[in-house]
């Protein structure tokens, strides 16, 4: 008895020596986790508020689809680093040099360093765009960018790179087969070039939500979920994987090493689940959606690898923070956000609130969390009792501890 009391009081001491860390704010961020910031919508909070949430998210990773001045300004002197992205149809204008030259003169140098940009995206998904001219414009934007980094003293401070879609890959299973699509041959040789010579990574948008949905009677939700399953073993590598997302990374890995490129960094640039969807979207729901970015929130918070890296801590941007209303297409691209506009939660992926959020067991919208703190808590934050996800799941682990 004697020894179980003294254990008891341990792990008390354990958890109150914890909650002091948590009072004192000494529990850092996920460093690998960002976040997609999307602004396709025309009910978004300011600027401004949107840096008071994620700040109380403890996010320090951004990633925006413009130079919105608006933003840069927001975001000046706050601990966000933030990928800038330069819009599609400004790639054939930027093959010239002086143009380049003007458009980081404009677009970047007036607010960097106080603005922590750290990254700038030349395009999006340029070699699956509809407009296949891009892909003529998209190398020489890039080197070009870079060279007016150069001149203007910034390149040792933010990387250039493009993400691309996983289409840009002929095969992805096993990932050992990943290679790239052959008529992407000759200008994929150039992009990777280019990576390597400045040391920028590979980004890629990995949706594994797209897979199940047009496979979900052959592929396991649990598998693309992150969920405890028996995954699958590459027959050539022998390697073990408990999740698509890995998978799809290490198919990008082989790809790029199949072009003599290997050692290349990877990152993803967007992954996601939507939460809701057209009938013919399966998959869409709360419940899948909340399931996918908690685990990817868990996986993160363990600074996890891929199996074919796994001593490299694999970067995830998150897509997306909001819900986007104007955003064109099937119901699930309004359905990407964390978050509604308005702060609240479009469903829980493991934040506190000071009312509960639920879900019903179809897929139905949770009950609002919107209430208030104290008057002098920051507009954004008033709403929803937000608190860290790696401070939550090790308080969670030391009360399991002292009910053993």
């Amino acid at each position: 008895m004697d020894g179980l009391l003294r254990r008891t009081s341990f792990l008390q001491i354990l958890v109150t020596f914890f909650l002091l860390l948590l009072g004192l704010n000494i529990i850092k961020e996920v460093d690998s986790l960002g976040i997609n910031y999307g602004q396709v919508a025309n009910n978004l909070p300011t600027p401004e508020k949107v840096l008071q949430l994620l700040h109380a998210l403890k996010i320090t990773k951004a990633r925006i689809y413009d130079t919105n001045p608006l933003v840069l300004t927001a975001f000046a002197n706050s601990n966000i680093e933030l990928i800038v992205t330069v819009e599609n149809q400004m790639l054939a204008t930027l093959g010239d040099q002086q143009q380049a030259l003007q458009w980081v003169t404009t677009h970047i140098r007036p607010y960097f360093p106080a603005t922590n940009i750290t990254g700038i995206a030349v395009g999006n998904e340029i070699f699956t765009d509809e407009d296949t001219s891009l892909m003529t414009y998209l190398v020489p934007a890039m080197v070009n960018i870079h060279s007016a980094l150069i001149k203007t003293g910034l390149s040792q401070y933010i990387q250039v790179s493009s993400p691309n879609s996983l289409a840009v890959l002929a095969n992805s299973y096993p990932p050992s087969a990943g290679s790239f699509r052959t008529d992407l041959n000759g200008i994929m040789q150039q992009f990777l070039q280019f990576l390597v010579t400045t040391r920028a990574p590979f980004w890629i948008n990995a949706y594994p939500y797209f897979a199940y949905k047009d496979n979900p009677n052959k592929i396991s939700l649990d598998y693309v979920l992150f969920n405890s399953n028996q995954g699958m073993i590459d027959p050539y590598t022998r390697l073990h994987y408990d999740n698509m997302l890995y998978a799809q990374v290490d198919a990008a890995i082989f790809a790029i090493a199949r072009m003599g490129f290997n050692g290349l960094e990877v990152k993803i640039s967007e992954t996601g689940w939507p939460s809701k969807g057209d009938p013919n979207e399966i998959g869409a729901t709360f419940q899948n959606a909340a399931i996918y970015n908690r685990n990817i929130l868990r996986r993160q918070l363990l600074n996890e690898g891929t199996p074919l890296r796994p001593n490299v801590r694999l970067d995830i941007y998150v897509f997306a923070l909001f819900n986007e209303d104007q955003k064109p297409g099937p119901t699930s691209e309004r359905n990407y956000g964390l978050f509604q506009p308005d702060g609240t939660m479009a469903y829980n992926v493991g934040l506190l609130s000071t009312t509960s959020t639920t879900t019903s067991s179809t897929n139905s919208e949770p009950a609002s969390a919107s209430s208030f703190l104290a008057s002098s808590a920051p507009p954004m934050v008033k709403q929803v009792r937000y608190q860290s996800l790696a401070n939550w799941m090790i308080l969670g682990y030391f009360c399991w501890l002292c009910k053993r």
